[in-house]
């Protein structure tokens, strides 16, 4: 038995306080006293001030931080922190469980006394605070958690910069937590993510990059009686054990094809091996998320690249101050193979007609038809007898598309000649990333996801892929087509 000099080491040890002290409510509901497990031991040990936590679902890294952010409130005298989640219900769960909750049990001989008490804030007789809400941006805070920041980013940007601009600022000189799943390849999140996978962390400024994958769980199990192990998913868990290192158990593999069946397309989002497989995965309210995971899952995004024995055709979406984009496709046996993305903007017309010529002359290719959208017919602006004059007089003939209806025809088109379809991953990673993020408009006010798709940078090459899939006709042989040269361009 522990006397009264151990006693008051341990508790001024806060490893052996958020171990002993706190309880809470397990993902079965039940009631159990909170201990660590290993990635939380792993986060808390190697906290650098700021960081960025990236990671599946469910590793209880929010528990973890809202009991290191209570505890040393408890423990210290005038310290302020706060937690945000990215809605107001998410908030009021977190404080109700994961503050309150523990707060409420654990031992009354070290329970300091509230002075107030509300909704979403705990103020203590010391002089210290927590809070959980969705912003934070007055005050001095020792502590900042923010959860699920992606998802701030991804769904209410408006909300995302107040953070930034706000809340970072609160917490200038103190500690500044960052967790999400991933939420697609762009966002603040992303960006702040990929610097500090990229770089090292030098000084308190610096953010520290942490990953905690799906298989570390040791809960992530299942009987491998239950499922059968496809060819296709003996091929990924291979990629997962030579990218780690690790070795997979049958009961590690099972567990994950039960719960890919359950989740689909969001598996390698809230599951994932690897940081570069996360964000390589559809984020919320993207269109085509599902057709990309298949065609990820069985092979038709790899290594498909240029056959000189079958004609080059292209497939735009037009714009100047927006983006001009540009699918190069062939036809082989049958399949719709993918061989090339282009975009650039803020150029006239013949700049992507003289890039074709050059991609064309390199490759020695032939060109088939070059299809133009339902626009490509205007005119211009900026030229005096519109784009459509221009490129012919440089014996470029396009095909125009016709307009279909509604947009939403358009993505279901899309949608319906991915089976189809194959990509090159070097070549189409740009029009790749363009797909996976294009996906519905966000309504902030009120919380849902309009019908109608974000227009952004990723919209035009959506577009173009559009432009595809409701103007294109395979010919009846696969022969080569003659075509006027791309040539005589100023």
């Amino acid at each position: 038995m522990a006397n009264a000099s151990e006693k008051i080491e341990q508790l001024c040890d806060p490893f052996w306080r958020l171990n002993r002290l706190y309880w809470i409510v397990n993902k079965q509901g039940q009631r159990v006293l909170f201990k660590m497990n290993e990635s939380q031991v792993e986060v808390s040990k190697g906290l650098h001030g700021r960081d960025i936590i990236l990671k599946a679902r469910q590793r209880g890294i929010t528990t973890l931080m809202c009991l290191i952010a209570l505890d040393e409130c408890l423990f210290n005298p005038d310290w302020s922190a706060a937690i945000i989640a990215h809605r107001l219900t998410d908030a009021q769960a977190i404080f109700a469980t994961k503050v309150k909750f523990p707060y409420d049990n654990m031992p009354e001989t070290l329970k300091l006394k509230t002075v107030r008490d509300s909704a979403d804030a705990l103020h203590f007789s010391n002089g210290s605070s927590l809070s959980v809400t969705t912003s934070a941006r007055s005050g001095t805070l020792q502590r900042l958690h923010i959860s699920e920041f992606g998802k701030i980013c991804s769904q209410f940007p408006s909300k995302a910069r107040e953070i930034v601009t706000g809340s970072f600022p609160a917490a200038e000189n103190g500690n500044i937590t960052i967790e999400s799943t991933a939420e697609g390849q762009e966002g603040k999140f992303y960006d702040m993510t990929a610097k500090a996978m990229s770089g090292t962390t030098r000084s308190p400024k610096d953010w520290k990059f942490h990953f905690i994958p799906w298989y570390t769980d040791p809960g992530y199990i299942a009987d491998p009686s239950l499922v059968v192990v496809s060819a296709e998913d003996e091929r990924y868990f291979e990629r997962v054990e030579a990218d780690t290192g690790v070795t997979l158990s049958p009961e590690q593999r099972a567990w994950y094809v039960l719960t890919e069946r359950e989740q689909g397309a969001d598996m390698k989002r809230e599951y994932p091996a690897t940081p570069d497989e996360a964000f390589e995965q559809a984020i919320e309210g993207a269109y085509f998320e599902r057709q990309i995971a298949h065609a990820q899952k069985h092979g038709q995004i790899g290594e498909f690249g240029y056959d000189p024995k079958y004609p080059v055709n292209t497939f735009w979406d037009l714009g100047r101050n927006d983006f001009n984009v540009l699918w190069l496709h062939q036809s082989i046996r049958g399949r719709n193979r993918f061989i090339a993305y282009y975009e650039n903007s803020g150029e006239y017309i013949a700049h992507y007609i003289r890039w074709l010529r050059e991609w064309g002359r390199d490759k020695d290719a032939e060109w088939g038809i070059h299809y133009w959208p339902h626009d490509g017919n205007r005119q211009d602006l900026f030229l005096e007898h519109g784009r459509l004059k221009v490129v012919e007089d440089m014996s470029f003939k396009p095909k125009i598309v016709d307009r279909v209806k509604e947009k939403g025809q358009a993505i279901e088109a899309a949608r319906n000649v991915f089976p189809s379809c194959d990509f090159d991953e070097a070549g189409c990673a740009l029009g790749l990333k363009r797909l996976r993020q294009y996906r519905k408009d966000w309504d902030e006010q009120r919380g849902v996801w309009r019908d109608s798709p974000r227009h952004d940078d990723n919209s035009h090459g959506a577009d173009g892929f559009m432009t595809f899939a409701t103007g294109w006709k395979a010919p009846h042989k696969m022969t080569k087509l003659e075509y006027p040269p791309l040539a005589n361009i100023a």
